[in-house]
């Protein structure tokens, strides 16, 4: 695993400006000391993001997001910590005293060796004399040189040789068999991609972990898709294909699109729509919902043009609006799916269907129709209730009134009626959502003893003369986390004997507590210290110390026989309550 030296780290920060290298990613006002810009961690409309130069650190008073330079831009890129202060580094022109590589060992290594290694084999295949018809037939299909490269396009021979040369290499056979790369036939070990052209698969840090082998003669037996079988690397709900190298032009073009074959994608990058990224099956795992998440950017849905692709779009439009994605479809008309639709129609007329992509709303109350016979009054009320109930879902309250204004046109409706009847169904979902926080454990209600315990924590992080207070008329928290935070706080300040927010957080970037400190600043909603403020702090802890010893006493009394003991109790907690 690479390190780098936390001398160089912060040598780093310091002459970064952390106004400069945030406004190369997103545009910042000044207002007062501080800058401001839309944040692009969230939906973001106003600006909610504010950026001290002073503090040398960046938050968000939407979402809470927040950090030093090196977390903006880990956040906004998507890479790792050390990658981030790379990239500062290139920003400001300094030179790291060690190369960084772009991949570390990982548990698997030996297993992405040979993926890696296959994928190069593979491509070096279609390069040969043996390569020309398969070749001939990508260009047949409009995938030029530039693209196979891109997509490091390869095909497997009708022979073993990839077999030959991993046996050769000295890789087991076991481990081949398990990746999926061999068959076996009695003693005999074979391959599995033959006379195929070979799409490999890569996983969202771009290391390939599996193969789509697609028959180009006509000679060739089917099935005609072949795909790799999951193994220790390759789990299809970890994959999204293509997105390693969609996810930039992702955030130039502030939407993704998401298609449904790897072929679709392909085509789509092709001809210059290089945001575009494929499912691995119909179905969305919550893996692949975080790492679509992580853009932070609306999608556009574009599925085949078939029944299965219309039901495919519904389901995951709906899951992917619940995780609070913005969500547009487009429906193409004519082709199957997005790879005829452009070999057919052009760059212009996918760039017009893009143009003129829908919302989610009103893709639903076309796909909502279907199979309904709305001339029946049943069977017309039943679909009416069905878009009410989508509709209390969205809370643009415009996109409301056009839907019942369509609904009051188009069927006879009376229009208060259908907005009398919107609100009922608002009020009965707000009525279970204070029913839902009603129940919720007491752990995960936020109270004034973890209020407390975050800003006296907050508070250290920024001045030394918090922790001195801390210490002095502290000095314990009784919660493990907090406590941990605390003697990270602690154990940083005896090390370097002041204390910096942008610093200390670089310096619990190798820590166990990290999602823990970041998610304690992002519930700090007011920037405003004093000592009088942290005094108030320290004092409400106390207080409710004492409030649950009393508690504790109380249920110690309650179960003493000994009368006598009884009495001690009472005293203690009579004493107890004087005190606070």
């Amino acid at each position: 695993m690479f390190h780098i030296e936390e001398s160089e780290i912060n040598q780093i920060r310091e002459n970064a400006d952390i106004v400069e290298i945030i406004s190369s990613y997103i545009p910042l006002t000044q207002k007062g000391k501080n800058y401001f810009g839309v944040c692009p961690f969230h939906n973001d409309h106003a600006p909610s993001m504010s950026v001290s130069k002073e503090k040398g650190i960046f938050k968000c008073f939407s979402c809470g997001a927040t950090g030093n330079v090196f977390k903006f831009v880990a956040d906004f890129e998507n890479i790792g910590f050390v990658q981030a202060v790379k990239r500062v580094a290139e920003k400001i022109g300094m030179n790291l005293k060690s190369d960084i590589p772009i991949k570390t060992e990982t548990k698997h290594q030996k297993e992405y060796q040979i993926m890696e290694l296959s994928t190069l084999f593979f491509q070096n295949n279609l390069l040969t004399s043996e390569g020309e018809r398969a070749m001939r037939y990508l260009k047949s299909r409009g995938l030029n040189e530039t693209i196979v490269k891109e997509f490091q396009i390869g095909l497997a021979l009708d022979k073993n040789s990839l077999y030959q040369l991993l046996h050769q290499k000295k890789y087991q056979d076991q481990l081949l068999f398990n990746l999926g790369l061999i068959n076996q036939n009695g003693l005999n070990f074979y391959d599995v991609f033959k006379n195929r052209i070979m799409f490999p698969i890569h996983n969202i840090n771009g290391e390939p972990v599996g193969f789509t082998g697609r028959i180009y003669l006509p000679t060739s037996p089917p099935p005609k898709y072949l795909n790799s079988k999951e193994t220790i690397i390759f789990k299809k709900g970890n994959i999204l294909f293509n997105y390693h190298r969609a996810k930039d032009a992702v955030r130039l073009e502030k939407k993704l699109i998401i298609v449904e074959g790897n072929m679709d994608a392909i085509r789509m990058s092709a001809n210059g729509f290089k945001n575009t990224i494929a499912l691995m099956g119909v179905s969305l795992t919550n893996y692949q919902i975080s790492e679509i998440k992580k853009l932070r950017v609306p999608v556009i849905l574009m599925l085949d043009n078939d029944r299965a692709g219309a039901t495919a779009t519904y389901q995951l439009g709906t899951i992917l609006e619940k995780e609070k994605i913005v969500v547009n479809v487009v429906r193409l008309s004519g082709e199957k799916d997005p790879d005829e639709y452009i070999v057919k129609n052009g760059i212009d007329a996918m760039q017009e269907n893009l143009n003129a992509a829908i919302s989610f709303l009103e893709f639903k109350l076309s796909y909502l129709k279907q199979d309904k016979n709305l001339e029946d009054s049943e069977e017309l009320a039943n679909y009416l209730k069905e878009v009410l109930n989508n509709l209390k879902e969205t809370n643009d309250p415009i996109l409301q009134d056009i839907t019942l204004k369509k609904l009051n046109q188009e069927y006879n409706l009376s229009y208060d009626i259908l907005k009398e009847e919107l609100n009922r169904y608002e009020k009965k979902k707000q009525l279970q959502e204070e029913i839902i926080k009603q129940n919720l454990p007491k752990k995960e209600r936020k109270n004034k003893y973890q209020d407390g315990l975050n800003h006296i924590l907050y508070f250290m992080m920024n001045d030394s003369k918090y922790i001195k207070m801390y210490k002095s008329k502290l000095g314990f928290i009784e919660n493990p986390i907090y406590r941990n935070i605390a003697n990270e706080i602690l154990g940083y300040y005896e090390i370097k004997k002041k204390i910096e927010l942008a610093d200390f957080l670089s310096y619990i970037e190798t820590s166990k507590l990290k999602d823990e400190v970041y998610e304690l600043i992002k519930n700090i909603k007011d920037d405003n210290m004093s000592e009088k403020i942290m005094e108030e702090y320290i004092i409400s802890i106390k207080r409710i110390r004492k409030e649950k010893e009393i508690e504790r006493l109380k249920e110690e009394q309650r179960n003493e026989l000994d009368a006598n003991k009884k009495i001690e109790i009472g005293m203690r907690i009579q004493q107890i309550k004087k005190e606070v």
